[in-house]
């Protein structure tokens, strides 16, 4: 156990003395520079330690408050005869996705391989596999675009990671396919996991990324989960994240990304479900020309907490980003939106525009919102807002006189309200599978099942308003 002077929550302990007792282990799969990443990532954990609300960025953050719970580890990988579909079958109806499943923090392979080589050269597999197959590859950007002196939880990830995903897409090769990643929890104990991916996009090339946070169960776990996306020139990525988790389950999502000149990116973070979440995104626009899209729509109830943190930093000139964040919070759920646009002295021609908008449906429901312009240049157009309210009570009067019931009119308004963030998914039937869920999610019939939290829809079991719209 720990014997050094700090003091030290039960989590921190059990985080200190995991990586004491399985160092050789944590490193006997990893490259020479990997592990003196981790020795130098665990050093300044034991420093530092877990964020605290006192730390201006976790000031309202409800994860602090749970670092008085202890947490089991998967040292090895299950190994099952099953195909991962028939663990979790996520299957979008017109969607197509080459599948990457990580189980219980590990990459799951039924064949036992663990590195594929698709279409046009692609390469997708496990972040293990990748250092000893890739090494030139894996050494130029892991940990170069995440800073792990960032806090206590990016140092632990880099410490303490026992697997992810690693892919990369040549120079001016379009995927054709989507690729999905499942991340699947299905533990009967307190599960602690620390994932890591590495997502690497040559010039000219295009890829769309669907990262998925799926819980088996109802069992509590805490994830852990650090992504580094690196643009080169021209190079466009479309990253949707789906977090659909059960109420016992801590989710943390750190998204790191670099870009050059003329990349795009564009991102749509799509909260259903979680007991306690937060999302950081990091965006650096390194190259003139760059772009950013983030997008975010939170759909929160019960005690449920979600926590929006997101960082674009303009480091050069002739740059473009956007932010637009949503919630719809009822019951007693919380949420946090910090956005901070940071346009650096030389960033001339930068435009950068932030939004958050929420609507609390009860007294109970809260929201801490803290747009933010940190500005250096003068030549730049950039702004920001935020609005919290409630439905619109004109609105709900003007459609419940043209015969829609109350509940229905209440279920339209927040529909039409999150679709504003939906209508950005460029992917058709993602999109309308999205919007499926999020019709059933404010009918309250959107919550985990045996096998699939998501419950696609069907072709032939769409899910609409009973709505009589011969009365409109």
């Amino acid at each position: 156990m720990l014997t050094i002077d700090k003091k030290y929550s039960k989590l921190e302990s059990v985080l200190f003395d995991h990586y004491v007792a399985n160092k050789n282990d944590l490193n006997s799969s990893c490259q020479p520079g990997v592990s003196d990443e981790r020795e130098k990532a665990f050093n300044f954990f034991k420093e530092t330690g877990l964020p605290v609300n006192k730390d201006e960025k976790w000031r309202n953050s409800l994860l602090p408050k749970h670092y008085g719970q202890s947490y089991t580890f998967d040292t090895s990988p299950v190994i099952y005869d099953k195909a991962a579909g028939e663990i979790f079958d996520c299957v979008i109806h017109g969607y197509s996705a080459h599948i990457l499943p990580m189980l219980n923090g590990w990459y799951y392979s039924s064949s036992k391989e663990s590195m594929q080589i698709l279409e046009d050269g692609v390469i997708a597999g496990s972040i293990l596999t990748a250092q000893k197959e890739y090494p030139e590859l894996f050494e130029k950007h892991f940990g170069k675009i995440a800073d792990f002196q960032k806090d206590g939880f990016t140092a632990t990830n880099t410490a303490l990671f026992r697997d992810g995903v690693f892919i990369y897409v040549p120079d001016n090769v379009i995927v054709k396919n989507a690729i999905q990643l499942l991340m699947m929890v299905n533990r009967d104990d307190r599960l602690l996991m620390n994932s890591r991916n590495l997502i690497i996009l040559g010039k000219n090339s295009k890829l769309d990324f669907m990262h998925c946070d799926d819980s088996i169960n109802h069992d509590s776990s805490f994830i852990n989960t650090l992504t580094e996306i690196y643009l080169d020139e021209n190079a466009s990525l479309d990253l949707y994240k789906l977090q659909n988790i059960n109420d016992e389950t801590t989710l943390l999502n750190n998204t790191f990304i670099y870009q050059e000149k003329d990349s795009r990116s564009k991102v749509a973070v799509l909260t259903l479900n979680g007991g306690k979440i937060r999302n950081e995104i990091d965006v650096d626009l390194h190259g003139e020309g760059a772009e950013s899209d983030l997008n975010g729509i939170y759909l929160m109830d019960k005690k449920q907490h979600v926590d929006n943190q997101v960082f674009v930093r303009h480091s050069v000139p002739n740059c473009y980003s956007n932010e637009l964040f949503k919630g719809v919070l009822d019951d007693e759920a919380s949420a946090i939106f910090n956005g901070h646009i940071y346009v650096a002295k030389d960033a001339q021609k930068t435009n950068a525009f932030q939004r958050n908008n929420n609507i609390l449906m009860t007294p109970e429901a809260s929201i801490d919102t803290m747009p933010f312009l940190e500005i250096y240049a003068d030549d730049v157009k950039c702004s920001h807002g935020a609005t919290v309210g409630q439905l619109d009570e004109d609105a709900m009067f003007y459609m419940m006189q043209r015969g829609i019931s109350k509940q229905d009119a209440r279920l339209l308004l927040m529909y039409a309200f999150a679709s504003e963030v939906t209508s950005k998914i460029s992917i058709d039937p993602l999109r309308i599978s999205v919007e499926d869920m999020i019709k059933r999610r404010l009918r309250g019939e959107l919550s985990i099942c045996e096998k699939c939290v998501l419950h696609c829809s069907v072709p032939d079991k769409p899910i609409e308003f009973e709505i009589d719209m011969s009365k409109i």
